[in-house]
């Protein structure tokens, strides 16, 4: 299984690249929906509705409060992640802040065209990765004081 979890990993690397490699179109539009998702809309007229949970996993920051798990590198109760703001970074993407504090993933809108272009896939394979280690897109449940 592990195997195959790298080969999924790869390919989606590759496919990364690869759209990487060709021209992503030009962006349209930006917009918020804060706090639940951004649309995106690229000059080919195609349009892509991200949700703030799928953004905040798949987020391009290296300290996105992942867990690992063996090789795999997995982030998960983020169903109710929440979208705070977007903050323009030049003239390439945007910094999304998050209600769960993270702000350190910097957007490009290539790497938007990217994930909508491979969002249901992605997606897919996220639900999969947090089922086979016994995880829930689901915050974890706090103790309450009676509790303890």
């Amino acid at each position: 299984m592990a195997t195959r979890f790298r080969l999924v990993m790869a390919m989606q690397r590759t496919i990364q690249r690869i759209h990487t490699l060709v021209d992503t179109p030009r962006l349209k539009s930006f917009s918020l929906n804060a706090p639940k998702s951004v649309d995106v809309e690229y000059a080919n007229d195609i349009k892509f509705s991200l949700s703030a949970e799928f953004l905040r996993v798949y987020s391009p920051a290296a300290d996105g409060k992942i867990r690992s798990i063996g090789s795999e590198k997995v982030i998960s109760g983020r169903r109710h992640v929440g979208i705070m703001s977007a903050e323009p970074v030049g003239n390439y993407g945007v910094r999304i802040v998050f209600d769960d504090l993270h702000k350190t993933g910097i957007y490009s809108w290539d790497y938007f065209f990217n994930l909508g272009s491979n969002k249901f896939t992605l997606m897919r394979n996220y639900i999969k990765t947090l089922k086979k280690h016994g995880l829930s897109r689901d915050p974890s449940k706090r103790k309450s004081s009676k509790d303890l």
